[in-house]
């Protein structure tokens, strides 16, 4: 028995050791072939070729096999890399976006270089250091107005029909990862997070510190993770343990590389185990944000509202490579304490288009929270609570890519040197008519369904041959509906009134007036405010 036990073994040792000869063949055999068609490629193809970025696209076109975050950074991309991982570049912080073929300001930074320097929302920029922009896109421009801390760069700005310089010294831009929170209501408190950069853990918790000195009838606290597309998987871990207690499994990786593979557990003195928590998501919630709201789910610590998140359950690490570059490559997957995974797209597994395929419901596992709950894998985090959130309108579209939202503000602001505070400031009567006569000699062109519906209704009826008889009715119905279309300035006033407010406040307090004036009105919010109000009904929720 023992020498039938010990070939068994050599036999299996020998089988993976050909395994692996067989895969280091395969690997050698076509690191060659590449190497060749390149070789011949240069030597043998008509025109020049660019090595750097020939071999960038073969890079770039294998990487896509795998799934869309593991990339490969060339040296000139490391500012690119530096505002992922950390939230900071080189530059003078601001945003700017292109209407027609001019380059505008969107946006300054609050006391940033830019903001500092006196540059304004709707300055168009006319030359970088000297380059007109004319011809140039936005990323163009971005490109060059980014560079090393401590340089200077001279933009030649134009406004109000004036061209001026102005000279400003570049520094390394930190985005704030935290960039609101206050009370909502009397007892409520809300904190918004961006992005899981460096220090988003310490500074949810300052923030959360403060709710709590500054109210100390505080009932609730929501944390905002809408839009949050993750980053720093420890930063995760120390915002769960705000909430939780020491030595709690919030994550687990799991790899090809056993060494990757790590349980992380909350290792500080939490601040609160007490104070009811809401947590609000929506679909572009993703990694680090689906950790949080996951694992606080799974240990019924908060509610979680809004919409399912996005279902990014991979984990990726960067890699130093020769000459500066970089690589950034998903080495595992994430496990909440459940044990479920929440990664929501198959990358292993192709359609016959080439494209990715969500797992299927049938592959999908049922868990259970710490109070008995059941979750599922597969999918992100399907929230607690569900809020439905219409479409926005096929008007406010129109309105928002012609920007007529931004240059309506523009005037307004011109006209206006002060308004009321972020909570106080409404879109009036007055204004929403002031600013319908702004577009009365504007073009917002916008085809409805219905529109649709009706063409091809013609459509049809003239291929089937039924146009004599149902022409008169046909067209009777495009008047009727022309004339209500005029009313949808009207119709869809509440939508619209918001995306006008939001443009407006951002000219008097920045992107802080934008978010604080927005959450009165904000159906997540509003439902976050509701069950934190009603202890029985949060405790319903993570006890059902």
């Amino acid at each position: 028995m023992k020498r039938k036990l010990t070939l068994l073994l050599l036999l299996g040792l020998a089988m993976t050791a050909a395994a692996q000869n067989d895969k280091g063949f395969e690997i050698s055999k076509n690191l060659e072939i590449f190497a060749n068609v390149y070789k011949n490629l240069h030597t043998n193809y008509v025109d020049e070729v660019d090595p750097g970025k020939t071999m960038k696209v073969a890079i770039d076109a294998m990487l896509a096999s795998m799934d869309p975050y593991t990339n490969y950074f060339a040296e000139s991309d490391m500012e690119d890399v530096k505002m992922q991982v950390l939230g900071q570049y080189g530059g003078i912080g601001s945003l700017i976006h292109q209407e027609g073929n001019k380059i505008f300001i969107a946006e300054p930074y609050e006391g940033l270089p830019a903001d500092k320097a006196g540059v304004k929302i709707g300055d168009r920029i006319v030359a970088v250091n000297g380059e007109s922009t004319e011809g140039k896109n936005t990323p163009d421009v971005s490109s060059a107005m980014r560079g090393q801390a401590g340089t200077t760069l001279t933009l030649r700005l134009e406004r109000d029909g004036k061209e001026f310089d102005v000279t400003i010294t570049r520094a390394e831009i930190r985005l704030p990862n935290v960039s609101y929170s206050g009370m909502v209501n009397g007892n409520v408190g809300y904190i918004r997070l961006d992005e899981f950069t460096q220090n988003a853990a310490k500074n949810v918790r300052e923030a959360f510190r403060k709710l709590k000195r500054e109210n100390p009838g505080l009932k609730g606290v929501i944390l905002d993770l809408r839009g949050n597309g993750g980053g720093l998987m420890g930063e995760a871990v120390d915002i769960v343990n705000i909430w939780v207690p020491q030595n709690e499994l919030v994550v687990e990786t799991k790899g090809k590389v056993a060494s990757k593979n790590i349980k992380s557990r909350t290792r500080m003195v939490p601040e609160d185990l007490d104070i009811p928590v809401a947590v609000l998501i929506n679909n572009q919630s993703a990694s680090a944000s689906e950790i949080v709201s996951g694992s606080l789910q799974d240990l019924d610590r908060a509610v979680i509202i809004g919409e399912r998140s996005y279902g990014k359950g991979l984990v990726q690490n960067i890699l130093p490579m020769p000459y500066n570059s970089q690589m950034k490559v998903t080495v595992s997957k994430y496990f909440i304490p459940s044990g479920r995974c929440i990664q929501a797209i198959d990358y292993k597994h192709r359609d016959e288009n080439g494209r990715a395929v969500k797992v299927p419901d049938s592959l999908k596992t049922a868990f259970s929270t710490r109070h008995g709950r059941t979750v599922y894998d597969g999918f992100g985090i399907e929230p607690d609570v569900e809020v439905e959130h219409p479409a926005s309108s096929l008007l406010s579209v129109a309105l928002y890519n012609r920007f007529h939202f931004f240059n309506y503000a523009l005037k307004f602001h011109r006209e206006h040197p002060t308004i009321a505070s972020p909570k106080e400031f409404t879109i009036t009567d007055e204004i929403y008519q002031d600013f319908i006569n702004y577009l009365s000699d504007k073009t917002y062109e916008y085809t409805t369904y219905t529109e649709n519906i009706i063409s091809d209704l013609r459509k049809v009826a003239e291929e089937e041959e039924y146009m004599d008889n149902l022409k008169q009715q046909i067209e009777q119905l495009e008047k009727t509906y022309k004339e209500a279309k005029k009313d949808d300035l009207m119709r869809h006033r509440d939508e619209i009134s918001q995306l006008l407010k939001d443009a407006i406040l951002v000219h008097y307090y920045y992107r802080k007036g934008c978010i604080e004036g927005a959450l009165a009105q904000d159906p997540d919010v509003v439902k976050a405010i509701e069950i934190l109000s009603s202890p029985a009904e949060y405790n319903r929720i993570l006890n059902r």
